[in-house]
């Protein structure tokens, strides 16, 4: 990509570089690519707060008190300098101080509502979910498209017909929080006064929040200006939470109709008797802000501004500084192709230049060298393990979405209907994606970030293999006989520690998995929702081990503890209903586990969950989910065949780094396939997708050779721990040559294991996430593997390591021990 900058932005950028490390130490060792989320706020400014409320009493702006006083003319000089900021004059707008910009359009959406015969609604399709929500409020509501709105300019009303005396709201978005497109701040005078000759009113809402980041909003024409306009600071500073309304003065008879009051917004209430009250009606904000104001926020809104004046100027220099690198962004991610010449990222963003303003903001999504797209939740786990700070995923923009991606109403129900939900992992539905990625830049963002990210997008999702020309077919894995069950491990509490099955025990294979595994989680207190070791890593060290002739679980805290916990519990085995919560009280209310709903048994013993509470620092529950349930108390298998181990076709020029690493064509996977229909079939208990994980210790040697070869950081070997495997097959003995090749296990159909050839089907490659980068041992997290298996094990956007199996023995109680034979076909 081009390095090349001119001189007076990269002036402005070693002055950014120069300030960063000190004013920004959350962000050492990290990029942050989401300032479309939030800004991250300067040490300068926590600084500057910390010592204005440790030098003034700040009290209740509702008393006469001096602390009081001293509030109320705090926030009205900050009120002031709000205004002065949107060069907006306080003889024509009021500043109403909100929690956010979506209470700021609550705000104006109840004034609404509450009139005579309610209003009707008209929103652009680019509008944030805040703004989509108000149509449930509206009689009639409409979503227009660039064209549908200039045709109102025009004078064509969306609305012929519909109800005279009825008020109207448009509202917009003066820049798209998906794709940072910006919209025509005329369409606010326009729309209003191509209505002026109607007996109703057409009011104009702003969704500013996207746009006041990096641009200056000049409000300083009063007739040109939108009614209402809505925006959140933190946005542009990072700190304090806190949000606006700003309204122009001749839209203030809106709120004539509103009938809710709080305190501080009356000068008279009567109750006794008689109902009747007396509003403040010299100002407007005297009335909208409702009890006592978040006062502490208000007041650093001064030493945010302050903070920001001072580190980055003027409004206008952060948007020439964001401009210049949105160019270097845009220009990075559409010049990185594959070796066969297909683009690597589709943006969606309106490619910058002369005649396209749009916001510092990419949102693109990422396909394969054949043409596949990449899982959103794939990229941005790697991203996270890389220290890039993005955001993927519905970024709350129904309508840019949708637009963007060409997803139909139909398609978007039926991915509901067929199990998606913002947050999930299967964002890839129907051959399209549900979402984008989005990589936002805001006054302190650097030219070091956007190559950073450029960079990391070329290195792990850029494939230069040259295209094959010849292929042949694919030749069968012969038969081997020299494969043995090196281990057995059993995970008790899903999530926690292993408990790994002694040499010469036979271990029961029941249908849903082996025995007793992932028959118990940890859930949330508040929340129900079970604990994952993703999110807490400190799980790994909670050793559960099995002793069946006491008939308890014994549970072992090996990290850091408070003395007046113990450092291991018993837990019976029993089922003995006296042992949990009945079915109707909260405890035993739905969770979720891996996308499913459940219906759990927590235990009522104080004792048990202080435990677990204690060891990992969460109010948890331990909840149990015994084999044989019904409906909520019953999962089902998830685990197919992948399309990289469907038949296929072998180039001839083998270029991967490691075997498998990038598959030929295939052809796609049918879509009713047996596999699939039999997975549905399947009971499983509290595993992520399947009864059983097994994986090999040559493709676990190859992994780490690789992780050797590339100079990876990491120190040691990967320990097969951290797949979290029931099985690990190898060779007899760490000094016989491996039988096998690394990865051919994605080839098998099926395993027979020990002297009664017991029989389990192949269920297909296992789907990871960087759950595999933290150490088993200490908790502690890292890149490897996962940074390595996203450069080799990657397919179709999605990293695999080990395969998923079931038992279809027919024996009633088949076994399994270490040591038993394991012959593939």
């Amino acid at each position: 990509m081009d390095k090349s900058k001119d001189a007076a932005t990269s002036g402005y950028n070693a002055k950014v570089e120069a300030f960063r490390e000190e004013e920004y130490p959350m962000l050492k060792g990290s990029v942050y690519l989401d300032h479309a989320g939030t800004t991250p706020y300067p040490k300068s400014l926590m600084d500057s707060f910390v010592r204005d409320m440790t030098s003034n009493l700040y009290g209740n702006p509702h008393s006469g008190s001096s602390s009081s006083q001293l509030t109320t003319s705090r926030i009205e000089d900050i009120r002031l300098r709000v205004l002065q900021f949107f060069n907006a004059d306080p003889a024509d707008f009021d500043v109403v101080f909100v929690a956010n910009a979506t209470a700021g359009i609550k705000l104006v959406v109840d004034a609404l509502r509450a009139a005579p015969d309610g209003f009707d609604y008209a929103y652009h399709q680019a509008s944030h979910t805040s703004l989509v929500g108000i149509r449930e409020e509206a009689r009639n509501s409409l979503c227009l498209d660039d064209r549908q709105v200039e045709e109102w300019v025009t004078g064509q009303s969306p609305f012929e017909g519909h109800g005279e005396d009825r008020p109207t709201l448009f509202a917009y978005p003066a820049q798209s929080n998906m794709d940072g497109s910006r919209f025509p701040l005329r369409w606010s005078e326009t729309i209003r006064w191509d209505t002026k000759s109607s007996r109703s009113r057409t009011y104009t809402l702003l969704d500013a929040a996207a746009y006041v980041c990096s641009l200056p909003l000049d409000l300083s024409c009063v007739e040109k200006a939108p009614d209402f306009t809505v925006l959140s600071f933190y946005k542009i500073f990072g700190f304090p939470d806190l949000g606006a309304l700003i309204v122009r003065r001749q839209a203030e008879e809106v709120f004539n109709t509103s009938k809710y009051f709080g305190g501080g917004t009356v000068d008279m209430v009567v109750c006794l008797k008689e109902q009747w009250h007396a509003p403040r009606n010299q100002f407007l904000h005297e009335r909208l802000e409702h009890g006592t104001l978040p006062i502490h926020n208000i007041i650093a809104l001064d030493a945010a501004m302050d903070a920001h004046q001072r580190l980055f100027g003027s409004m206008k220099a952060v948007s020439k500084h964001t401009r210049f690198l949105l160019k270097r962004l845009d220009r990075g991610l559409r010049s990185i192709r594959h070796g066969n010449d297909r683009h690597v990222c589709t943006i969606y963003s309106p490619e910058p230049g002369p005649q396209v303003d749009g916001g510092p903001v990419v949102a693109f999504n990422i396909r394969n060298s054949q043409n596949a797209w990449v899982s959103l939740a794939e990229v941005e786990k790697l991203a996270t393990l890389k220290g890039f700070h993005i955001r993927t995923g519905g970024v709350c923009n129904p309508g840019g979405i949708a637009s963007a991606l060409g997803l139909e109403p139909w398609e978007m129900r039926q991915n509901f209907s067929s199990g998606f939900r913002c947050g999930t992992d299967n964002d890839i539905t129907a051959g399209k994606p549900t979402g984008i990625i989005r990589a936002s830049l805001g006054a302190m963002s650097t030219i070091s970030d956007v190559d950073a990210f450029v960079d990391f997008i070329a290195e792990f999702y850029q494939d230069l293999t040259i295209p094959p020309a010849l292929a042949v077919p694919t030749i069968s894995p012969p038969i081997r006989t020299d494969l043995v069950v090196r281990s057995i491990s059993i995970y008790p509490i899903k999530s926690c520690g292993h408990f790994q099955v002694p040499p010469r025990v036979d271990w029961e294979v029941r249908p849903e998995g082996l025995a007793w595994d992932r028959e118990w989680c940890l859930v949330h207190q508040g929340t129900g929702q079970a604990l994952s070791q993703k999110r807490y890593p400190k799980m790994a060290l909670i050793r559960p081990a099995l002793d069946l002739g006491r008939g308890e679980l014994g549970v072992r805290y090996i990290g850091e503890t408070g003395s007046h916990l113990p450092r291991e519990i018993s837990i019976p085995l029993s089922k003995n209903p006296s042992l949990f919560r009945p079915p109707a009280t909260l405890g035993s209310r739905s969770s979720r586990v891996c996308g499913d709903e459940i219906l759990a048994q927590t235990y009522v013993s104080t004792e048990i969950n202080d435990f677990f509470s204690g060891a990992l620092g969460v109010p948890c529950m331990l909840a149990r989910f015994p084999p044989g349930g019904q409906g909520k108390s019953m999962r089902h298998s998830k685990a197919h065949l992948q399309k990289h181990q469907l038949p296929l076709v072998t180039p001839i020029l083998k270029t991967p780094h490691l075997p498998g690493s990038f598959p030929g064509d295939r052809p796609p996977s049918p879509p009713d396939s047996d596999t699939e229909r039999s997975a549905q079939e399947r009971r499983i208990l509290l595993s992520n997708e399947s009864p059983i994980l097994a994986i090999t210790l040559p493709s676990l040697n190859a992994l780490n050779a690789e992780i050797r070869r590339t100079g990876s950081k990491h120190r040691g070997e990967i320990s097969p721990d951290v797949f979290r495997a029931n099985i690990v097959i190898g060779p007899a003995s760490d000094t016989t040559r491996a039988p096998i090749e690394p990865y051919v296990e994605d080839t098998w159909s099926d395993l027979r294991i020990g002297d009664d050839a017991h029989k389990f089907e192949m269920l297909g490659s296992c789907r990871r996430c960087h759950m595999v980068c933290i150490n088993q041992e200490t908790a502690e997290k890292g890149e490897e593997p996962f940074v390595t298996l996203s450069k080799t094990r990657r397919f179709d956007g999605k990293v695999f390591f080990g395969v998923h199996m079931a038992v279809t023995s027919k024996t009633q109680f088949p076994s399994l021990r270490v040591g038993d034979v394991v012959v593939p076909s």
